[in-house]
């Protein structure tokens, strides 16, 4: 009898994460949902998937805090055993603005919640997956964004910037765990229809912008969580340090 995979989604309550979670849920994994304030929708989510016969479990945590970040990943053990699949999608966007009036808080706190949050939860899924830890390998996705190539001018240079760092820990990490069991991977979404666009001051920003993307619409949540999935599935088993743009075209 083969053991059941499990998986821990970061920002796992909405939009892309919930998706990813509802997603993996549906092909067999064990699935943990993390979540920072909202735990309404966390758990509506959970109690949507164990209504449809999935597992999961809901751990609230601040993953930009260390001590929470290593509390999560411990309650994962104890709870649904060894991980499989970590996907980092958490972060935060603030309000639309030019670089010229950000204000140091503001670019310390998106760089905490959308880098150092990564970071952390990277360095304890390695810690359990690599081979050099006697761990059995597994997979990391990280959500970046479009943004990390477009640099968002006059709306969020900030969280661009936060994204591309994320691409860059994406390239360098794969090459550090490649030989360890550990495949690393990237997706980048464009414009998708979640809340974090409320989040900076425009809900109708993909609404907006969609005659600007060569297929002529947004994107949902669910085609980031398929690309999302086939990185993290053995159909994509000899991949590692690739980014895979889910962007319509943009």
């Amino acid at each position: 009898m083969s053991i059941q995979k499990v998986a821990l989604i970061t920002g796992g309550g909405r939009g892309i994460g919930a998706a990813t979670a509802r997603l993996f849920a549906k092909q067999g994994y064990a699935v943990a949902i993390n979540y920072k304030s909202n735990s309404e929708a966390a758990n509506k989510l959970a109690e949507t998937i164990t209504a449809d016969g999935g597992k999961c479990i809901v751990i609230q945590a601040d993953v930009s805090f260390e001590e929470d970040v290593i509390r999560m990943f411990s309650t994962v053990d104890k709870v649904l055993g060894r991980l499989s699949v970590l996907v980092n999608n958490a972060g935060i966007l603030k309000k639309q603005s030019r670089l010229e009036d950000m204000t140091a808080d503001r670019i310390n706190a998106i760089l905490v919640n959308n880098v150092t949050s990564y970071f952390l939860c990277c360095r304890e899924a390695v810690k359990r997956m690599s081979t050099r830890h006697g761990g059995l390998g597994g997979v990391i996705v990280n959500v970046s964004s479009r943004a990390a190539r477009s640099g968002s001018p006059n709306e969020y240079i900030d969280y661009a910037a936060s994204k591309g760092a994320i691409d860059t820990l994406t390239k360098g990490l794969s090459l550090e765990v490649a030989a360890e069991g550990i495949r690393v991977n990237c997706v980048r979404p464009g414009l998708i229809y979640t809340d974090m666009h409320a989040d900076g001051g425009e809900p109708e920003r993909v609404e907006r912008l969609k005659t600007v993307i060569p297929l002529q619409r947004g994107g949902q949540p669910e085609e980031v969580a398929e690309a999302i999935y086939w990185l993290a599935s053995d159909k994509s088993s000899f991949s590692t340090g690739n980014f895979l743009d889910i962007t319509g075209g943009l």
